[in-house]
């Protein structure tokens, strides 16, 4: 009686096991449509309309339907657009946050509807694990670093540092300050003597750019580390209209690796680009198909491969083969 006690349980069990399994699996054959909810920053940088192609075309292309939502920059934009997505009872949530803090409501309430939400391009900060289920990007820490070691290896120990800072709060600005002072503490002739946030935007780049040529540092700079190629791009034209030589007076290194910046660089404009590949559309639908069509787990972490650019591999084939 014991035994036969021990085995029903046992069976239990296992069908308990079953069909925890069975209500968590997506219920999507392979000829239904799956539906994703994206919601975007907004278009402040061609990187960013990059992004926002690669998801729509991709998304087109495997017959995925796609409700898009752009926040123009503005967080409240985007809580509105995910709680819209679950009302809609979209199947997953694509999200690139404007900035890392204030999501957990919305993420919970996502999670209670049972709706996954991915990541993009930047990173929230949570209090709770779970709260989303994957991130695809950059690790834009690293990105930081990367641009730290270029100028360690081609400006030398010692220059006077102007940086160009991305949206307050935003994870990429966050991190690429992180990863950059990260190496450059332990080369003390290296000193950031100007900071300020251009927004991620050319125009808000070339104004500050404009106020950091006027300050009594102005002699100082060196160098211009820029967060993105867009504040980059519209400092060359702050420099320029100073009467400076923009590439040879100030060193111009940025992130991203958009076409425009790889032009400036052959022109000898600029100096370097870290590479943030905007093109994630095929491994975001790639996770999504895989959750929805076979039942895979989503992984909690998807990276890019990206590379650093400077005048070393920029040719003009490189440039004239750049999608962005």
């Amino acid at each position: 009686m014991k035994k036969l006690l021990t085995l029903f349980v046992a069976m239990m069990m296992v069908l308990a096991v079953s069909c925890k399994k069975q209500e968590a699996a997506p219920e999507v054959g392979p000829g239904a449509k799956i539906r994703v909810g994206f919601s975007q920053i907004g278009a402040e940088s061609d990187w960013r309309k990059a992004s926002t192609v690669s998801i729509q075309e991709e998304a087109a292309k495997r017959g995925i339907e796609l409700l898009f939502s752009d926040a123009q920059q503005k967080q409240e934009n985007q809580l509105k657009a995910v709680r819209s997505f679950i009302a809609q009872g979209v199947d997953v949530i694509c999200l690139a946050p404007v900035v890392a803090t204030g999501w957990e409501d919305v993420l919970k309430e996502a999670k209670a509807a049972k709706i996954p939400v991915i990541l993009i391009d930047r990173k929230v900060t949570v209090s709770e694990d779970g709260l989303y289920s994957c991130y695809i990007g950059s690790d834009c820490t690293e990105e930081g670093r990367k641009a730290a070691r270029w100028v360690i290896e081609n400006v030398g120990e010692n220059a006077g540092i102007a940086e160009l800072v991305g949206t307050v709060g935003s994870g990429p600005a966050i991190e690429r300050k992180k990863g950059f002072e990260e190496i450059i503490k332990d080369h003390p002739g290296l000193k950031i003597i100007k900071s300020q946030s251009g927004d991620f935007t050319r125009s808000q780049g070339k104004e500050v750019m404009e106020q950091f040529l006027k300050s009594p540092e102005k002699d100082q700079i060196k160098v211009l580390y820029a967060h993105n190629d867009d504040m980059a791009l519209g400092a060359i034209q702050a420099i320029e209209e100073a009467g400076k030589v923009p590439g040879k007076d100030i060193v111009i290194i940025s992130c991203d690796g958009v076409k425009e910046m790889f032009k400036m660089i052959l022109a000898g404009k600029a100096n370097c680009t870290v590479e943030c590949n905007p093109m994630i559309g095929p491994q975001l639908y790639d996770v999504i198909e895989g959750y929805m069509r076979e039942g895979k787990p989503i992984p909690e972490r998807v990276e890019s491969i990206e590379g650093v650019f400077d005048s070393k591999n920029i040719t003009q084939e490189v440039v004239d083969g750049r999608r962005y």
